[in-house]
């Protein structure tokens, strides 16, 4: 698969036309069973064939239990400088629930490895409504995590995929997902008591610390290209998006044939117009409204004036500085009112 990754580099090495890369991101799937001859094999044809820049953001996912003081520093020696460990709760019933292979003390023992290695810059991730009597868990969670006071948090909220054990479940009763109002209490739960810790919300989904943004995806809500390689790897160009596909043997067997089998979709106006929306919304930035109408020609204001109104009045967005903003009460409906502002 790593040879095929590298083949794949090859191929598609004019995507970025010279762009010179300032993040890279080891993601999807369990990136940090990747053996430290293959992690730097990888590396090392990134930067034969692209110019990075002198200090890359590059950030390697990890599960709780497959990090050791050895592969720690083995990963840093490779040149990874931020970690993302998919934590996602601190009891165990709910990490079964989701399907974990970690424990919770796992998780624990993960993150003291993590700071005891020198990792200065790592992102933790946290899952609230999960279906539970109250909120003493999620509390927990929340309690726990900051006990580490990790750089940065992200924090989803459950969503049950069709495929997966939950989506069956799901299907058969066998399990019930929690109530959009439970869901809300969590996530204003969570806001109180990062913001009280020091942490910036600057996305729906993440928090920091000032400084520790994610580089990484903070390009992509700010519409840059990026290139995706591997099985189920996503790229975007600002003319199109490319979906490599997804079954490891096939996208092998095309990468060997010299064609990279993917799916392209080429973008309209109206697609990226609502993908500048979709991304930007998200921010804490928030939509930039001269952006739209340099970039795209499109004045919202004008085309979105009486939903705009009623979002406002609602108080659910507010204008400053010629931006718009989801406020407090706006976050927690962020999907519908990104889908209220879409052009159909």
């Amino acid at each position: 698969m790593v040879n095929a990754i590298v083949r794949e580099l090859e191929l598609r090495v004019e995507y970025l036309q010279g762009e010179t890369i300032e993040t890279i991101y080891f993601g999807g799937g369990t990136p940090s069973l990747l053996s430290i001859e293959e992690l730097q094999w990888l590396l090392g044809s990134i930067y034969d064939h692209f110019e990075v820049s002198n200090l890359p953001e590059i950030t390697l996912e990890a599960n709780p239990d497959d990090l050791s003081t050895d592969t720690l520093e083995a990963f840093r020696n490779a040149g990874v400088n931020r970690l993302s460990l998919g934590t996602q709760s601190f009891y165990d019933p709910h990490l079964q629930l989701l399907n974990r292979s970690h424990s919770a003390a796992q998780s624990i023992m993960s993150l003291e490895l993590i700071q005891s290695a020198g990792f200065t810059n790592y992102s933790a991730d946290l899952i609230y409504a999960i279906p539970h009597s109250d909120h003493s868990v999620w509390m927990d969670d929340i309690d726990q995590m900051l006990s580490f006071s990790p750089p940065h948090l992200s924090c989803y909220n459950l969503t049950v995929e069709e495929k997966t054990v939950l989506g069956k479940w799901t299907k058969t009763g066998k399990f019930v997902e929690s109530e959009d109002g439970f869901a809300y209490e969590q996530l204003d739960m969570l806001m109180d008591r990062l913001s009280a810790n020091g942490y910036e919300h600057y996305e729906i989904s993440n928090f920091a610390k000032p400084g520790y943004h994610s580089r990484h995806n903070s390009n992509y809500w700010n519409n840059h290209n990026y290139l995706g390689l591997g099985p189920g790897a996503h790229s975007y160009n600002q003319s199109s998006r490319q979906y490599n596909i997804s079954n490891n043997a096939l996208y092998i067997k095309g990468i060997a044939s010299g064609q990279v089998p993917a799916q392209i979709e080429l973008l309209s106006p109206t697609d990226k117009i609502n993908e500048a929306i979709l991304t930007q919304i998200r921010t804490s930035a928030g939509i930039d409204l001269s952006q739209l109408v340099s970039q795209f020609g499109y004045d919202i204001l004008h085309e979105q004036k009486a939903v705009l109104e009623n979002l406002i009045n609602r108080s659910y967005l507010e204008k400053s500085d010629n931006h718009l903003r989801l406020t407090r009460a706006g976050k927690f409906l962020a999907d519908k009112i990104t889908e209220d502002l879409f052009i159909a």
